[in-house]
């Protein structure tokens, strides 16, 4: 395969086969000093070999998934870049999932103001999702209510990386890239129907990050059409804490919900044919036992609400989105549907 390069605005985004280290971060004569946050496992031996191509790199471990989004992490890393002398010229570089990459771009946003931030996803999830766009975030009493907007210099995406994952962790990746193709990409939808977890990796790797891309480039700071990525998220981020889901999982159930308030507020016609798309992914459709208040609570605080109500990407048709304020018995027959009540 040739190396695929997309561009958001300062945004490197390299497409790759096991790219080297070495070419990870972007070329500067100034940078200074470099803070690796990685997560444990696999992604610690990549920083590793990173910091062996660096002259002033320090390694800071973060705790595993969502544990690594909280204020107490992000204390500690700016101790950590403390201590390395971190000034402007600095580089940030996050290594691991979407957790990693979320913090790591926080902490690069809000760093004496801001510094260059790099983004090498290990999971699939990351890859298509939270490594892209420049939306960063921490958890605080919800999901993801303090962040900031920050685009990395560069994102590095391993192919050859992302082929080798678990089947059982490369699902919650294919719950974003089949949301692209919902709100977007019709071709990819198709794609996705015809090959489920068959689907050549390169091909919707890189159609969902182009949907998102071309997103991002007319709405960066989420104003008004970003808000289509969150096509899914805002019933699937209150499940994703009240059943303790994975954000894949609790995404497809999202969508499944968003798709029956849809059929509903839209006419959408198409709901069984997207469902079923979900399921020949190996993902779920329904919620598990959770307390029905607590979901109720969640929704309160969604960042999505405004004081005319709480606003849910639905579709009209697949590849169509539209984003509409929802009354509260309208997003009960949501949760209905998926096993909330």
């Amino acid at each position: 395969m040739v190396t695929q390069t997309l561009r958001d605005a300062g945004c490197e985004i390299v497409i790759d086969r096991s790219p080297s280290p070495a070419g990870w971060l972007p070329e500067r004569e100034d940078r200074s000093t470099t803070a690796i946050l990685v997560q444990p496992g696999m992604p610690r031996r990549l920083a590793a070999a990173l910091a062996e191509t660096l002259p002033n790199a320090g390694v800071l471990e973060l705790p595993d998934g969502d544990a690594a989004k909280s204020l107490a992490v992000v204390e500690e890393a700016y101790r950590f870049l403390d201590d390395l002398g971190a000034g402007r010229h600095a580089t940030v570089v996050g290594i691991g999932g979407g957790a990693a990459t979320d913090v790591a771009g926080f902490v690069a946003a809000t760093w004496l103001r801001g510094i260059e931030s790099v983004l090498v996803p290990t999971t699939l999830l990351a890859a298509v999702d939270a490594s892209i766009g420049g939306k960063t975030g921490i958890n605080y009493a919800g999901k993801n209510l303090v962040g900031a907007f920050w685009r990395p210099s560069k994102v590095v995406v391993d192919l050859d990386l992302l082929a080798a994952l678990p089947e059982v962790v490369a699902r919650q990746g294919w719950a974003e890239i089949v949301k692209a193709g919902f709100i977007s990409d019709v071709y990819l939808t198709g794609l996705i129907e015809g090959h489920g977890l068959k689907t050549p990796l390169e091909e919707a790797v890189t159609r969902a990050i182009a949907v998102k891309l071309g997103v991002v480039g007319v709405d960066f700071a989420e104003k008004g059409e970003r808000a289509v990525l969150n096509y899914g998220h805002t019933i699937g981020h209150a499940l994703e804490i009240a059943g303790s889901l994975t954000h894949g999982d609790a995404v497809a159930i999202g969508m499944a919900a968003a798709a029956a308030v849809s059929e509903r507020m839209t006419g959408f016609t198409e709901r069984v044919r997207h469902d079923r798309i979900i399921e020949s992914l190996g993902l779920p459709l329904r919620a598990p036992s959770v307390d029905p208040d607590l979901v109720w609570g969640l929704l309160s605080k969604d960042k999505k609400r405004s004081s005319e109500g709480l606003r849910m990407v639905l579709l009209e048709r697949i590849g169509e989105p539209k984003v509409s304020v929802v009354a509260p018995e309208d997003v009960a027959l949501g949760l209905a549907s998926v096993g909330v009540r």
